[in-house]
């Protein structure tokens, strides 16, 4: 049985196939169509999942979808009985929901040639989230939540997993939402790209909690762990906000109202410099999300008092607040998966259909997912063909070009150019599955030198000077770098390096002595291990910096962008599969 799971007419729109349960492929529309965060229908997504299993569309009994336009309804009408909010923000959402019941019209629009005639399951968003991160955990049974923007009129949602049952007890539904609540202190310190709140994570540390209490006016804790907005100090709401999810990147209008300014002061225009008042509101920022976040998750274990936890959602995503999860509450094990996101909720909607339909054989567990390497890979002779195609260019840039019947000759060579400083593009197998790059395509570095950020920025990056970079350690080495000593596969948890150790690895090391680990398990990648590995025969250091391969731009997805990426940056050297393309230092 295959079923295809879709995150579509939204951000991070993604698909993923399953067959018989068992996850084979897995994408972001992004990655094929070269914008960030793509929203709307996945086609290409679609069509390399389909060109993975190799079958076509008929093939396909069932699609499952992360959205349900009739869930919560009651809801929704009595939250429009209750605030009248403006008719033009009524009709948006009406025109966004008749757009989302057309999947049909657009699968026969992606695939003129083919017919599907199986089954359409539209599961809730929430549900579709949980079970993205708890279906696919090592957890028999666990917490499981959800925390997002919003979907399907809800931002928040809480239960229990036990087994393949997921029981969702409660939400947090419209307005409220800790979600909106970071997006729109983002917009209010100046970045107003969809998916900026990384960028305040990166900020925070830089800046005190000087405004915490002007945040606590922001965001209100209830007894039973949710929260409250108030809503004074937002526009979602009541006003009709721009929302662009069709065909490119999204766009979402401002989302706080002009009292916030009366509480925190002036809005930063993008273009303004950074001050040490907007360092202090992103740390303010995070440290609310956080108390708010730890409030929900030590109600939740005293009233479930299970140890293991699932997350899912957009913050999902914040590493800084997962990494403190076992320090701030009784929680002793966590998985977040690796594509926590809405491009994620495409597993969970998939896994979902599939224990309700896929019969006896859907009634146990599968395997937990302990890597992410679930995207498209290239033969030696695709890429050996791009290089033969592109010889001539590649000897014009003062390029030469080897390659490796030994691998760990070439794994040698590259750790050692590493250990001399070199910039090195890393491709390698299959594309990971969700928003970091964990060593399959990759730009690798030396942790060991101060300068390397700004060698980072001005060859490759291009990006803001406060955004730290990532250590990838062998997952045995933890103990003796981390304070703490968890899997951490997905790079979903920030630790403290511990202090005595931070001197040694400048280059992935925070300000504030902190670093987003992703252990690396010879099993799971044997390549990327052995290479981190042999750095430290070479240097003693059981880590290599890792960010992930583009240029202001989605992560690369073939050969061909990687080549590209390459030639029209300052990188050292590109590793292509078993190919080494390196820039010839004698002319």
């Amino acid at each position: 049985m295959y079923i295809l799971g879709l995150n579509l007419f939204h951000a991070d729109s993604s698909a993923c196939l399953l067959k018989d349960g068992v996850l084979i492929a897995a994408a972001e529309e992004e990655r094929f169509r070269r914008i960030k965060h793509w929203a709307g229908f996945p086609s290409e997504a679609i069509k390399w999942c389909l060109l993975e299993a190799d079958i076509n569309l008929e093939n396909v009994q069932h699609i499952a979808l992360n959205q349900d336009a009739k869930a919560n309804l009651g809801k929704k009408i009595m939250f429009t009985l209750s605030k009248r909010p403006s008719f033009k923000m009524l009709l948006n959402r009406f025109q966004n929901k008749y757009k989302r019941l057309s999947v049909k019209d657009h699968i026969l629009k992606a695939f003129p040639n083919s017919e599907f005639k199986g089954s359409i399951h539209s599961i809730e968003h929430h549900t579709a989230h949980l079970s993205s991160a708890f279906h696919v955990s090592p957890f028999n049974e666990a917490v499981a939540i959800s925390v997002d923007g919003f979907g399907d009129f809800a931002s928040t949602a809480w239960g229990t997993g036990h087994g393949i049952k997921i029981n969702l007890e409660k939400r947090v539904y419209f307005p409220h939402s800790l979600g909106i609540f970071y997006q729109a202190l983002t917009q209010f310190i100046g970045f107003h790209n969809y998916g900026d709140e990384y960028k305040v994570m990166g900020l925070a540390p830089y800046g005190k909690p000087i405004y915490i209490k002007q945040m606590r006016e922001i965001v209100k804790l209830k007894t039973d762990g949710g929260f409250e907005l108030n809503l004074d100090y937002f526009r979602h709401h009541r006003e009709k906000i721009n929302y662009e999810w069709d065909n490119g990147s999204p766009n979402i209008g401002t989302l706080f109202s002009t009292k916030i300014e009366k509480l925190l002061g002036p809005a930063r225009l993008s273009n303004e410099i950074l001050t040490q008042h907007h360092k202090d509101i992103a740390h303010s920022v995070q440290a609310m999300y956080e108390e708010a976040f730890f409030h929900l998750l030590n109600t939740l274990h005293k009233k479930y008092n299970l140890d293991n936890l699932t997350i899912s959602g957009g913050c999902g995503m914040n590493s800084v607040a997962n990494g403190k999860i076992l320090l701030k509450t009784p929680f002793k094990k966590i998985y977040v998966q690796a594509a926590a996101g809405d491009a994620g909720g495409a597993i969970g909607a998939a896994m979902m259909t599939w224990h309700r339909v896929g019969g006896q054989n859907a009634q146990q567990r599968i395997d937990s997912h302990d890597h992410a390497y679930w995207g498209p890979s290239f033969t030696d002779d695709y890429i050996s063909n791009l290089l033969n195609l592109q010889k001539k260019r590649i000897e014009e840039e003062n390029c030469i070009i080897e390659n490796f019947s030994d691998i760990s000759k070439m794994i040698k060579i590259t750790a050692t150019e590493i250990s001399q400083g070199k910039v090195i593009g890393w491709f390698q197998g299959r594309m990971e599955w969700g928003p970091r790059a964990l060593g399959n395509r990759s730009i690798i570095c030396d942790p060991r030198r101060s300068d390397m950020k700004n060698i980072l920025n001005l060859k490759i990056k291009r990006r803001e000077s406060f955004r730290p970079f990532a250590p990838s350690i062998l997952c045995e080495a933890v103990p003796e770098w981390f304070e703490q000593n968890d899997d951490v596969p997905f790079m979903m948890q920030v630790y403290q390096i511990i202090k005595e150790k931070r001197s040694a690895i400048p280059a992935v090391t925070h300000v504030d002595g902190s670093g987003r680990l992703q252990t690396v398990d010879e099993k799971t990648n044997p390549r990327y291990y052995s290479l981190i590995k042999e750095f430290k025969n070479l240097t003693g250091i059981p880590i290599v910096l890792n960010t992930s391969f583009n240029e202001n731009e989605p992560v690369v997805c073939r050969p061909e962008e990687a080549l590209e990426t390459f030639l029209r940056t300052k990188m050292d050297i590109l590793v292509l599969g078993d190919w080494m393309i390196k820039r010839n230092e004698k002319l």
